[in-house]
């Protein structure tokens, strides 16, 4: 039984990049929510900052987990623990270079296609206080 990381009840697997939004199935794209932490009106399918947050901390994860410039798809099933015919697949597009995939483009690609700022945590704040 999956677990609330924020309460401990029985919980559901929240997709932080939505798969509507370009996400991927792959273990640091989940977070284990019950239904009041997943689509309450404090979860981020209804905060905007929340769901902000939990991007900017999946972004930062790749980050720090990539530390070369350039991967193997081998490499990436490794670190990543995500299925070689899916990045087969979502890197189709994308141009492999001698040394593999740029890092940059494989962060872009699982954060689908965008790159969040800690601005926009400030930016969303400061929209809010203005209404």
């Amino acid at each position: 039984m999956l677990k609330c990381e924020i309460c401990g009840k029985q919980a559901d697997k929240h997709h932080i990049v939505y798969r509507s939004q370009g996400g991927i199935d792959f273990p640091l794209n989940f977070k284990y929510l019950c239904h009041e932490h997943h689509r309450g009106k404090d979860g981020p399918h209804k905060n905007r900052k929340l769901d902000i947050q939990y991007k900017l901390e999946l972004q930062d994860s790749l980050e720090a987990l990539l530390y070369k410039d350039f991967y193997f798809l081998d490499e990436l099933v490794e670190l990543l623990h995500i299925n070689k015919g899916m990045l087969k697949r979502i890197f189709k597009e994308y141009r492999l270079y001698k040394e593999g995939y740029k890092k940059s483009d494989i962060i872009y690609r699982f954060m689908g296609k965008k790159v969040y700022t800690h601005y926009m945590m400030e930016e969303y704040c400061d929209f809010i206080a203005n209404l």
